[in-house]
């Protein structure tokens, strides 16, 4: 088993982590706000878990898992994560992250940005596109009739092997999605974003009513394969 740092344990990180320590991995938790913050989550996760700084999750973990907000991109520790996977959760929220010209203009990617920023890392974009209630409700064994599948994306054909056979261990299939480059297809606003694990049925609330994304829906890989080839650049909405 792997040994998973995270840089970042709100909704994706800490469901992530859940995942992990279910299937047997060892997990180190880290954020911006320090260890004491995650004493809780630890707890919860019993011993399998352990607090530590960003740069030493980095340092611990086999796979590094980022899921900060694209604007905190930046402070994730480049010299800890020399030679490393890290998977990459972000999405662009101008509203939350301002405006990142690069990203209007679609000349780059999210993760493509996380990359450059790690050069000497193996990026790979995963976790992103799925609400994390979902991402915790719908795993499921290897075989299991009701299996979903997550998308990725990677520059590095050995990297994205790995996150596959992670993905396996946490309960889901992968579909390979391309390079880096091809990470827009499972963006925000896609075909291939949240909605795909929703299911039928599911209304998007109105003002007056508490968001609630609802159990969620299986999504096997054929479907997400079908979204994948759906989507669209914003430009062309």
């Amino acid at each position: 088993m792997s040994t998973i740092g995270l840089i970042g344990s709100g909704n994706i990180g800490g469901t992530v982590a859940r995942l992990a320590v279910a299937a047997g991995h060892e997990v180190v938790l880290s954020n911006r706000r320090g260890p004491d913050t995650l004493k809780d989550l630890v707890e919860e996760l019993g011993p399998a878990a352990r607090a530590a700084t960003p740069a030493e999750a980095a340092a611990a973990g086999d796979f590094v898992v980022v899921a900060v907000p694209l604007a905190a991109y930046a402070a994730v520790p480049a010299e800890e994560l020399r030679g490393r996977t890290v998977i990459d959760t972000g999405n662009y929220y101008p509203g939350r992250d301002g405006r990142i010209p690069e990203l209007e203009e679609e000349a780059t990617t999210t993760s493509e940005l996380l990359q450059a920023h790690l050069p000497h890392s193996r990026v790979v974009k995963a976790f992103g596109n799925i609400y994390f209630e979902h991402l915790g409700n719908l795993a499921r064994p290897h075989g299991h009739p009701e299996r979903s599948a997550l998308p990725i994306a990677g520059d590095d054909a050995g990297a994205k092997r790995e996150v596959t056979g992670l993905l396996d261990s946490l309960g889901y299939d992968a579909v390979d999605a391309g390079p880096l480059a091809e990470g827009w297809r499972f963006q925000r606003d896609t075909a291939a974003y949240t909605p795909l694990y929703v299911g039928e049925g599911w209304d998007v609330p109105g003002p007056d009513k508490e968001f609630d994304a609802g159990p969620g829906s299986p999504a096997p890989a054929r479907e997400v394969r079908q979204a994948l080839a759906q989507a669209r650049r914003y430009r062309d909405m």
